[in-house]
């Protein structure tokens, strides 16, 4: 039986578009100015990589950018490529670890993924960043994540503290987790369904701030459009800011390089978002 959720199944050079990935993140840390591995918690993976602009404004706005990778996979550095475009709108982008599933309970993740914001407000005088220029990406299970950031779910208290975001770029994201526990997930990420009930975007509480935009790419298979078309219309019934973007052509991979060219489509979705 075909999983819909095993993208290596639909794209044939699933583990060259990877090494790509991370090779071009490689490429671009060659030149710009970084601080590597800031921590903002005690385990290994709670830490962030900071990139600066090549002239640096004070006031400059802040972008963070979270990986994805299934909530089990996955790592900061190789994603350095997407800081490209924010770069170009003369922001500063930093990139979030987080520790993994299965040995990472899944609230677990949302929360480091808060603190990781959290503290990079409290950086941003630092830095030389605008705390009120700041806005958020994130890919597949990445985009799940960032979606917390305004958002609490069903088994939360609602006065949970949330960053001050200005925008939400929710790149080819996962909102109805009900199918993962039971998909070829099973054994690597060992979701609990109480887990998926817990934290599913499509049955939380959403923040009528941020702007948010849905990105998926054409060729995300079935479970992504209907779940991003599910998203974006919830969003919009609530009187929600919010846009539905497809960019043609592109893959639950290629996206991301998609989005690292200043250039693209998406590159200058990005862009704007951070420059807005």
């Amino acid at each position: 039986m075909t999983d819909l959720y095993r993208n290596q199944d639909f794209i044939p050079d699933f583990y060259e578009i990877i090494a790509e990935t991370a090779a071009r993140s490689r490429e671009l840390s060659t030149h710009v100015e970084a601080r590597s591995n800031v921590p903002y918690g005690s385990s290994p993976r709670e830490q962030i990589d900071i990139i600066f602009p090549p002239r640096l404004v004070k006031g400059a706005p802040l972008h963070v950018f979270i990986h994805g990778g299934y909530w089990r996979s996955g790592s900061k550095a190789d994603h350095w490529l997407v800081a490209a475009p924010v770069l170009a709108a003369g922001g500063i982008a930093a990139f979030v670890g987080y520790d993994l599933m299965p040995n990472t309970r899944l609230g677990t993740i949302v929360g480091q993924i808060r603190a990781a914001l959290a503290h990079l407000t409290q950086m941003a005088p630092e830095l030389g960043a605008d705390p009120g220029r700041y806005t958020v990406s994130g890919h597949s299970a990445g985009a799940h994540l960032a979606s917390y950031l305004a958002a609490t779910g069903p088994e939360e208290n609602e006065q949970t503290d949330l960053p001050a975001l200005r925008g939400l770029l929710l790149i080819s994201g996962i909102y109805d987790l009900s199918e993962i526990p039971d998909s070829f997930l099973k054994n690597e990420a060992k979701m609990t369904h109480a887990e998926a009930a817990a934290w599913s975007p499509l049955s939380s509480r959403q923040l009528y701030a941020p702007r948010r935009i849905v990105m998926l790419a054409e060729h995300d298979s079935v479970p992504y459009h209907t779940q991003g078309h599910q998203f974006s219309s919830m969003l919009k019934a609530n009187g929600m800011d919010t846009q539905l973007r497809i960019e043609a052509g592109l893959n639950h991979l290629t996206i991301v390089l998609a989005l690292a060219d200043p250039k693209s489509p998406a590159g200058l979705c990005l862009s704007e978002l951070v420059a807005s």
